[in-house]
């Protein structure tokens, strides 16, 4: 990685510019084929000549490029842990990969269900570990394991917390493991409640009581959380990773190319069809130039 996370060849308002190509809001818009926003910014920063006659998928290929080298965000960070590292992993029937997991108050940035439960948080040059304690308290009550993901030059800044987290460092787009995550079984009913669905934590209650008791849409809430308090910790860890590997998630990533997409695809939680949509729609080629 740089010294400098901001590259001087641009300036801090074109890259943040260029980083918002990959959001939630931009990529539904062009699933939608609006393309008003890119042509804008293209435009803005006179970019016509660069890609006349080229496509969008060209395009965000050589934003992807830019902000890969000058301004490397959590997006970038993400995609890459994922492309290089989490799909590696993915190789066990039945694993799944979730992006933004609310947990509670928290959101992990990425978790992860196969064997056990892996959580990853990601912190960047501009991040501030200010919440970090509080956000890694709350993983651990719920995941087996609990990774931070931080830049290789902070890993003295970082390794002061929690032992029991692992650390993987990054620089450029290595990823290296440097401590591993001790394991824990042991889950917080009450904060395994905020995360199940009311469909997860009656199948949780059905599959080892063999029954649901009487309840009523009023306190159906209460009587199971009861009952789920007393499920020994290991059966309640491994019931949690059976009904939580339910979930529709589609973790078909882009294999080779397109790869650039693959995070905001799985924020998104998009299937085939709507991937390949997006990829059809983008190339389109670029008209409405200055």
């Amino acid at each position: 990685m740089q010294k400098s996370y901001i590259s001087k060849m641009y300036s801090t308002d074109q890259l943040r510019d260029y980083s918002a190509i990959f959001s939630r809001s931009e990529i539904l818009r062009l699933l939608d084929n609006n393309f008003d926003s890119i042509n804008a910014k293209i435009n803005k920063y006179t970019l016509g000549k660069s890609f006349k006659g080229a496509n969008y998928l060209k395009f965000f290929k050589k934003i992807y490029t830019i902000l890969e080298k000058h301004y490397p965000n959590e997006y970038i960070y993400k995609n890459q842990f994922l492309n290089t590292w989490l799909r590696k992993e993915l190789g066990n029937h039945g694993s799944i990969i979730f992006n933004e997991l609310r947990l509670g108050k928290s959101i992990a940035d990425l978790a992860m269900f196969n064997g056990i439960s892996k959580v990853f948080e990601i912190k960047t040059i501009l991040d501030k570990e200010c919440r970090l304690s509080s956000q890694l308290d709350t993983y651990k009550k719920i995941f087996n394991e609990v990774y931070i993901i931080i830049p290789v030059r902070l890993l003295g800044k970082y390794e002061v917390y929690d032992p029991s987290v692992g650390i993987i460092t990054y620089d450029d787009n290595d990823f290296v493991l440097k401590r591993e995550a001790e394991r824990n079984c042991i889950i917080d009913f009450e904060q395994l409640m905020e995360i199940l669905h009311t469909r997860e934590y009656k199948q949780i209650v059905n599959s080892y009581y063999q029954e649901l008791p009487e309840m009523d849409a009023f306190n159906q809430f209460e009587v199971c959380k009861t009952l789920i308090s007393k499920i020994p910790h290991e059966e309640l860890n491994n019931l949690f990773l059976r009904v939580i590997k339910q979930r529709k998630y589609n973790n078909n990533f882009f294999l080779g190319s397109n790869t650039e997409f693959n995070q905001i695809c799985l924020s998104l939680n998009l299937n085939e069809k709507q991937k390949q949509s997006l990829i059809d729609n983008l190339n389109t080629t670029i008209t409405q130039l200055n």
